[in-house]
């Protein structure tokens, strides 16, 4: 066996990134240039490294599973079949105008959250803000009227807002996303990974492709 390479200082960048190439395929993750550069050691290139699978995994992981969430969910509150319930799946097709807030309303129940999901159509909004800004304006002028201009626009917004029968998303996928966002804790899943099965396959990739001894391969090693 070559051993040109059995103190880890003596290896080329370029073999050192040909090493890195592989760990990023192997854990499917990508590590950043600063990252790298900070990464002195062995320890501290393997907490990168379980950092990234982590945050990268989780993240991945945490949308993944609030679609699955709201497909069951969507699924019971208009009984489809959940199958046929994918993420471009439109929402406004899946959830009909005129039952909308029923629907919607039980699948809130069923995931235990709000999803803030219908808005009052464009030109309400409009309107009622208009009137709201020219009801302020009319206070130089004639503050009674004014007062209650401000008052009818407020409660006009509010019972827009309330009844307002729009969805503001388009699929599926996009409220997926929204409740991964905004719910994080609700539809997160474990997806934490055990750092010595990172270590030992990070020191079998410098061992075997910089053909180093495995003394040459410890925590404390310096790049």
């Amino acid at each position: 066996m070559n051993n040109e390479f059995y103190n880890l200082k003596n290896a080329g960048p370029l073999e050192v990134s040909d090493v890195l190439a592989k760990i990023e395929r192997s854990f499917n993750i990508t590590l950043d240039y600063e990252g790298i550069q900070n990464a002195t050691t062995m320890r501290s290139l393997c907490d990168l490294i379980v950092n990234k699978i982590n945050h990268e995994h989780t993240e991945n992981c945490t949308t993944q599973h609030a679609f699955y969430m709201l497909r069951n969910a969507m699924a019971t509150a208009v009984g489809a079949d959940k199958c046929t319930i994918k993420p471009h799946t439109r929402l406004s097709q899946l959830i009909p105008r005129g039952n909308r807030m029923e629907i919607i309303a039980e699948v809130e129940t069923e995931l235990g959250i709000e999803l803030n999901l219908l808005q009052p159509k464009q030109w309400l909004i409009i309107l009622f803000s208009a009137a709201l800004l020219g009801s302020i304006i009319a206070c130089f002028y004639f503050w009674p009227g004014a007062i209650a201009g401000i008052l009818a626009s407020l409660l006009g917004l509010k019972m827009a807002g309330k009844f307002g029968k729009e969805i503001h998303l388009k699929t599926v996928g996009d409220l997926a996303n929204k409740i991964s966002r905004e719910t994080y804790l609700k539809s997160r899943r474990n997806s934490v990974v055990s750092k010595n099965e990172v270590e030992q396959r990070v020191k079998e990739l410098f061992e075997n492709d910089l053909r180093l001894q495995p003394i040459a391969v410890r925590r404390n090693t310096n790049f």
